[in-house]
């Protein structure tokens, strides 16, 4: 099971960063330089592919998910919204970890990118 560790720094949630050179995994700040070597090595990567009509269930259960962060400051940019449930992942094609927005109104439900 994992949990949530957050900077010693500036106290932000820090997310795993594999360090290709060292072959080890970190978990890194992005608010500011902190780094700290992770107690498991394992890297978890999801490669699991959905169709179109499976992408609206996720986006349903991602919002419904109480695990997940919330924010109020962020309105939804089809519906507006105000609360969304936001997460960091990697995006097909692209370097580095994009911030995703899922709205939480059950009509909506709709992921955008910032």
């Amino acid at each position: 099971m994992s949990t949530m560790k957050f900077c010693r720094e500036c106290n932000n949630i820090l997310y795993p960063k594999e360090d290709k050179d060292q072959k080890i995994l970190l978990y890194a700040c992005r608010n500011c330089d902190h780094q700290e070597v992770a107690d498991n090595n394992c890297v978890y990567r999801n490669e699991v592919h959905h169709s179109v009509g499976e992408q609206t269930q996720i986006l349903s259960d991602v919002a419904a998910d109480p695990t997940l962060p919330r924010t109020k400051s962020v309105r939804c940019v089809k519906c507006q919204h105000g609360e969304a449930v936001f997460f960091q992942a990697a995006s097909r094609g692209e370097e580095g970890m994009t911030l995703f927005f899922v709205c939480c109104n059950p009509n909506c439900n709709y992921r955008w990118r910032e």
